[in-house]
């Protein structure tokens, strides 16, 4: 069974998936929503889940530098409440603080253009979110 990693936005979520031994961690997919409008990408999310056998999700959790818990890190358990109701994963939170930048730095380092980079920051990020938890868990 393998582990899927989220980073939850407003617009977007990344998707991430580990490998079969739980070691390292793909990008997948970016899936579209409308947080205002009420559409969180549920079902592309559950067939994402069923496709890659996922048992496990993380689930970014951007606290604030003084490790509170802010309007996004609430939009993000809301999410994961959710997303809780429908599927048969168990759900962990990771501290995500700065991964969204982590991920942007990757992507400049790597040359990646401005309009590339939009297209793969919040799947980026995700990859960056799950390989954190994935490297805990290894130790």
């Amino acid at each position: 069974m393998r582990t899927m990693g989220l980073d939850v936005g407003s617009k977007t979520i990344g998707v991430a998936v580990s490998d079969a031994l739980g070691w390292t961690a793909q990008g997948i997919e970016t899936v579209k929503i409308d947080e205002a409008a009420g559409q969180f990408g549920f079902k592309r999310i559950k067939e994402l889940i069923d496709e890659h056998e996922v048992s496990k999700i993380v689930i970014g959790l951007p606290k604030n530098m003084n490790n509170s818990i802010g309007p996004r890190a609430e939009a993000s358990q809301r999410y994961a409440d959710m997303l809780g109701r429908r599927v048969e994963a168990e759900i962990i939170f990771w501290d995500e603080r700065l991964s969204t930048m982590a991920a942007e730095r990757v992507l400049l380092e790597a040359d990646v253009s401005r309009s590339k980079r939009k297209k793969v920051i919040d799947k980026m990020a995700a990859v960056m979110i799950l390989q954190g938890y994935l490297d805990s868990t290894t130790k």
